[in-house]
């Protein structure tokens, strides 16, 4: 008996006329349960995402829809298939990341290139974030800009963590403004870890994404690893080190520059920000906004500005990020339309 995706490409077939469907072969039958995903909830997944229609006939797939969408989502299909040949798993995480890289025109087929840790091997779920591993892989001093769930600090940290481990340098020191408006730590109970480690937590649990606990207690214990907040840096020269700066927009340009100033032999600086969430005092200038108006262009520096299409939390998080935009831009509409009235 037919299911609705076989009616569904019958009649796409039907009037479209013949061999207009593509035909993708796999030679692998072993992974084609895993590409499909149980009850073919990826093809699904791509159906719903391409508008297309993928029909299954043996180890052959048939994909029907508009060109452009049956190009994309034949990359996605391959990019997919490629992983799994190379031993990765596929989550419908992944296929939205395989969609948005065949989207962006990103190379397919297993291509992309994996980050490697000792607990996952991670890979970049669009376009700007084969870019971002990129230019973390080739430049000393790369910019992350953008909003939230973008992976700004999340692949810095996988980068960080893969050249820790072939021995590119010696140690990782990832570091963030330790409360935003001016790193006022007094207030709170405890030692100053005690203080520090709330503020200090996000970089804490992406370590623990990529190593195992026992690993990142002892390298921490080494200081093969470091954690701390930017006051800490104030005076130290970086040598042979991968350093992450976090949160960046809260910087002042004084701390800013401190920081920049810090890089020594064989190091690479990673900044991560987002200009639209600055906690600082009303009027305070922002190191990270300075940086960037003033970097832009000198050689050797990179800046990768994400947008909320890169955001690969959970989808309602880009329709929130949107939402929050779109009423941004009215809010400003609305002003400049008060500004006008009163001239």
């Amino acid at each position: 008996m037919p299911t609705p995706r076989d009616d569904r490409a019958a009649a796409r077939e039907a009037s479209e006329g013949n061999g207009v469907g593509q035909v993708l072969e796999f030679r692998d039958n072993a992974l084609l349960a895993a590409l499909f995903g149980e009850h073919d909830r990826h093809l699904a997944q791509i159906e719903r995402q391409l508008d297309v229609v993928l029909v299954s006939r043996g180890n052959r797939l048939v994909v029907s829809g508009e060109a452009w969408a049956k190009k994309t989502a034949a990359r996605t299909l391959l990019d997919l298939y490629g992983r799994l040949q190379s031993g990765q798993p596929v989550t419908p995480g992944d296929v939205d990341g395989a969609i948005r890289l065949a989207q962006g025109g990103v190379a397919t087929a297993g291509a992309v290139s994996f980050v490697r840790t000792r607990k996952r091997d991670i890979a970049p779920r669009s376009a700007n974030q084969a870019l971002y591993i990129r230019e973390l892989e080739q430049s000393d001093l790369v910019f992350g800009l953008g909003p939230a769930g973008t992976g700004k600090t999340y692949l810095a940290v996988a980068v960080g963590v893969a050249k820790l481990l072939s021995g590119e340098c010696d140690r990782i020191i990832l570091s963030r403004p330790a409360v935003e408006a001016g790193e006022r730590l007094g207030f709170l109970p405890g030692d100053i870890r005690a203080k520090i480690d709330p503020y200090l937590r996000p970089l804490y649990d992406a370590l623990y994404d990529m190593l195992p606990a026992d690993q990142v207690v002892k390298r921490l214990e080494t200081g093969e690893i470091e954690v701390a907040p930017l006051a800490f840096m104030r005076g130290r020269t970086l040598a042979n080190a991968f350093v992450i700066l976090d949160e960046a927009q809260n910087t002042t340009p004084m701390q800013m520059k401190m920081l920049l100033t810090r890089i020594g032999e064989n190091s690479r600086l990673v900044v991560t920000g987002d200009l639209t969430q600055i906690d600082l005092p009303t009027g305070a200038m922002s190191g990270l906004r300075q940086a960037v108006s003033i970097l832009t262009g000198v050689s050797g520096i990179s800046f990768v500005h994400f947008t909320d299409v890169d955001v690969v939390r959970h989808p309602m998080v880009t329709r929130i990020l949107q939402a929050y935009d779109a009423n941004d831009r009215r809010i400003h509409k609305q002003r400049s339309a008060a500004d006008d009235a009163e001239r």
